[in-house]
């Protein structure tokens, strides 16, 4: 039976769909080209092979996972940063002004 190659090519991408593919990795998380995160499970730098917070193709370090912000106004996802809602939830502010929440 030819089923196990085939459940292959079934799984989900990170940032598939309206997300426009993936940006870069800021540790573990997929940084999406809308600028939300990915809930992808995977490690994104384990997957995209280099360092944490590297664009992909390019050459070069960045930083490491995602990490509190000082005030909302600085949680953006493209920058690496988290806030925390008033139920204990983390999240980044995408390029359209959305919150896009981290899986725990």
């Amino acid at each position: 039976m030819l089923l196990g190659p085939h459940l292959a090519f079934a799984t989900n991408t990170p940032c598939s769909g309206h997300k426009g593919g993936i940006s870069h990795c800021q540790g573990s998380t997929f940084i999406c080209n809308d600028g939300s995160v990915s809930a992808s499970k995977k490690n994104c730098s384990a997957e995209m092979g280099g360092s944490p917070g590297q664009a992909l193709g390019l050459i070069g370090g960045g930083s490491s996972e995602m990490s509190p912000a000082n005030g909302e106004s600085e949680c953006g996802c493209r920058n690496g940063q988290f806030c925390t809602g008033p139920r204990g939830g983390h999240y980044c502010i995408t390029d359209s002004g959305r919150k896009s929440y981290l899986r725990n």
